[in-house]
């Protein structure tokens, strides 16, 4: 039998003669740590494919879908609200003073069509591959180059600051509880999704309107990305048109009228 420090000695139990290897305890671990793993990318992928990224399509895909039934939802919204006030009209009981009232209350509050001299903003993202036109100036990064919230915020206050007495963005006429804002590269805008070039027209004094664009500090800060980096800025006269009545709901979710 060989005496090696492998082989218990006599006299001594098969326990207390065996000596402790770092080794195999070490890759007893390593496989260990291996199978757990294997078992947590299992657990997580359930039979799909981990590396892809099929679950943001799908989000995208259900953010445009319902992005279109909500304006489905909106032009049979607006069709209720003409047969309500078709048969309204016939006999409501009010005076023609009242009638009158409650027509001004309603041009106020953007609900019905609104027909004048307008001018419309359109902003762009920069092309992809850009690089700065003026000496001076870092190369841009990925943010430098596409539109933001606060920059169609910017033109809509201006506009309202320059005596607009009506405003569309894109498709959709604004009013008192609309809300400009951007997730990621789009626009959310009363419950559907629009990407650039985003289109505001607003009906009022072109001359007033375009003067409050130009004294905008935002704009003017917009306007150096536009001449450095080729953000898209184009501001034209559209003549006499029909902004179109807001055909959503009005009702207040989170805010009571004052008596």
């Amino acid at each position: 039998m060989s005496n090696s420090a492998d082989s218990p000695q006599a006299g001594s139990s098969p326990a207390r003669g065996r000596r402790f290897r770092p080794v195999r305890v070490l890759t007893a671990a390593v496989f260990a740590l291996a199978g757990l793993i294997f078992f947590t990318s299992f657990d997580t992928a359930k039979g799909t494919n981990i590396r892809t990224d099929a679950s943001l399509l799908k989000l995208s895909d259900l953010i445009h879908e319902r992005s279109r039934d909500n304006g489905e939802l909106e032009e049979s919204n607006a069709a209720l609200r003409d047969d309500i006030e078709s048969l309204a009209e016939r006999d409501d009981g009010r005076t023609k003073s009242e009638d009158d009232k409650l027509a001004a209350l309603e041009e106020k509050a953007g609900t019905q069509e609104l027909k004048g001299e307008a001018i419309s903003v359109t902003l762009d993202d920069a092309p992809p591959d850009a690089t700065a036109k003026l000496p001076g100036y870092p190369e841009p990064q990925p943010d430098y180059l596409v539109i933001h919230q606060q920059d169609l915020q910017a033109v809509v206050n201006a506009l309202w600051q320059g005596g607009a007495e009506g405003i569309k963005v894109m498709d959709q006429r604004l009013i008192s509880t609309s809300a400009v804002r951007c997730v990621g590269n789009t626009l959310i805008l009363q419950g559907r999704v629009y990407s650039p070039p985003y289109k505001i027209q607003a009906v009022g004094d072109p001359g007033k309107l375009k003067k409050a664009l130009a004294a905008s500090p935002a704009i003017q800060n917009y306007m150096v990305y536009v001449n450095v980096y080729g953000l898209g800025w184009k501001v034209e006269d559209d003549g006499t048109v029909t902004l179109p009545g807001y055909a959503g709901t009005a009702d207040l979710q989170y805010a009571q009228p004052v008596d």
